[in-house]
């Protein structure tokens, strides 16, 4: 049987805002128990105190405070210097079953990439399905290529590709609050595309103003 402080963990590490919250000691426990005690109640079927629901919250917070620990070793801001930033717009994402590809189309895609060096163009392999993101000029010859076999298929994106120093993959977060910035600012993510230093973010393109103010922000 499920006891009060196990659910109230199982309630606060799947809200990463509020477990950020308490491990930084921004969150008020007492208005963050009532908040959650009704849910406490319909998952343990009885009427749990609020006291008990405070101690599991505190508990918690003097628990696992990973988060804080973490923060306190990264320096204020994420770069030294503000990165180099490179913009694209007009893109679209369409993403078909590994099941559907076979040689000859994928030989066909990757040859859209050499077309223009101006095209934005990217092929994620999953493993079970295939990611495209491209450059609207080139949509009728990627579909013609697919032949109807997308699944998804979203437009009006844009990215935002952040030139990272090469020693990022041993610092600890640097991803983390990349998206925590803009997941605060409430912006979606759509895609994410990385290599060994660069960093993009696939949004929506009404976003990309917003985006860029958040990074000035916090870079």
């Amino acid at each position: 049987m499920l006891t009060v402080p196990e659910v109230v963990e199982k309630i606060i590490s799947r809200s990463p805002f509020f477990e950020d919250l308490l491990s930084q000691n921004l969150l008020n426990a007492s208005s963050y128990a009532r908040y959650i005690k009704k849910e406490i109640d319909a998952e343990l079927m009885k009427d749990v105190q609020l006291g008990s629901i405070i101690m599991a919250i505190r508990r918690f917070a003097l628990k696992n405070n990973r988060l804080k620990k973490k923060m306190n070793q990264l320096p204020e801001k994420i770069f030294s210097q503000f990165p180099e930033i490179i913009i694209r717009s007009n893109l679209i994402e369409e993403t078909v079953l590994n099941s559907n590809l076979d040689i000859l189309t994928e030989k066909q895609l990757l040859s859209l990439s050499g077309l223009n060096k101006e095209y934005f163009f990217t092929i994620t392999h999953g493993v079970y399905e295939t990611t495209l993101i491209f450059t609207q000029d080139i949509m009728k010859k990627v579909e013609n290529i697919l032949q109807k076999k997308i699944i998804s298929k979203f437009t009006n994106l844009s990215s935002i590709t952040i030139k990272l120093p090469a020693t990022t993959v041993k610092n600890i977060g640097v991803y983390y609050r990349i998206l925590k910035s803009l997941a605060w600012r409430g912006i979606n993510v759509t895609e994410v595309v990385s290599t060994y230093t660069e960093f993009t973010v696939i949004i929506a393109s009404d976003d990309v103003d917003k985006a860029l103010q958040a990074f000035k922000a916090d870079f």
